[in-house]
């Protein structure tokens, strides 16, 4: 099922400029794996080292926060968006 994922401008150098990208996935870890095959380097700025969502990442899927839900055990479907939102710091 194609879901696509939503690349803030931060992060698109790593995903080839693009502003989305698709994957065939059916939960947001498949999406994140997917996303490591093709555009590795966006895929490695989403994850920690032991595989959880690193702490500066916020995944939306659709509307929804991802930690409001399954996390990255969250269902996706067919037609579903995954926009990645980087935390703002700011002073």
């Amino acid at each position: 099922m194609a879901i696509t994922i939503r690349i803030p401008t931060a992060l698109r150098k790593l995903a080839g400029g693009l502003d989305k990208v698709s994957a065939e996935a059916g939960t947001v870890r498949e999406v994140i794996a997917a996303l490591g095959v093709s555009h590795p380097a966006l895929a490695a700025q989403l994850l920690d080292e032991a595989g959880n969502l690193r702490s500066f990442v916020n995944l939306y899927a659709n509307e929804d926060s991802i930690k409001e839900l399954n996390g990255l055990d969250t269902v996706l479907k067919s037609g579903d968006d995954l926009s990645i939102v980087p935390a703002i710091a700011g002073g």
